[in-house]
């Protein structure tokens, strides 16, 4: 007689995290550059935010479903179209598909985001330290963005910017810290104590 036992399949998935995390932080500190003052919204930032910050972000959500990581598929797939409905209100508008977006169209925008990211820092204090850093200074950066750009205060947008470049490289800390981490077996770079 067969035997009718299930036997479970071991995931041999890698773990997305870290592409994700690293496609946020890079991404995230370029355009936070040019809030910064820096340089001006380029091709370049726009070019990461479609294939990096964006595309690369959603495949790593995709592949947290795999996983049946909820909170990973939520926040990578969301930020991914973030990155990419970002660089379409900006091409979009200079291609003269539709007009661009008012001022106030954009502190909805970012307001929303916002609150968005408010919710999911939530989730991360069932996580580890590294991501409830992210997600809080995420949060912190969405509302001084909204902020700015209500008021039309370019000191508060270029002080945005440096608290975004922060928001960016805590990220790309985390996701390197994955990698290094999973490589040598121990902890390399320290990311928290995940809470249960």
């Amino acid at each position: 007689m067969i035997p009718t036992t299930p036997v479970p399949a071991k995931d041999g998935t890698a773990n997305p995290a870290p592409l994700g995390l690293c496609a946020f932080g890079m991404t995230t500190v370029l355009l936070n550059f040019h809030n910064a003052g820096f340089y001006e919204l380029n091709s370049m930032i726009l070019g990461m935010g479609i294939f990096y910050g964006g595309l690369a972000q959603v495949i790593a959500g995709i592949i947290e479903a795999k996983k049946n990581n909820t909170f990973g598929l939520t926040a990578f797939t969301s930020y991914g179209f973030f990155w990419l409905s970002f660089a379409a209100l900006i091409l979009m508008g200079k291609w003269g598909w539709i007009d661009a977006a008012s001022e106030k169209g954009v502190v909805a925008y970012l307001s929303v985001w916002g609150l968005f990211t408010f919710c999911l820092f939530f989730g991360t204090l069932r996580l580890n330290k590294a991501l409830q850093v992210v997600f809080g200074t995420l949060t912190i950066l969405f509302i001084l963005l909204a902020v700015g750009d209500a008021t039309g205060n370019d000191s508060i947008k270029h002080f945005a910017g440096y608290e975004g470049i922060i928001c960016g490289l805590s990220a790309i800390y985390a996701g390197i810290a994955n990698v290094l981490n999973e490589v040598y077996g121990k902890t390399v770079l320290p990311i928290g104590p995940v809470n249960k």
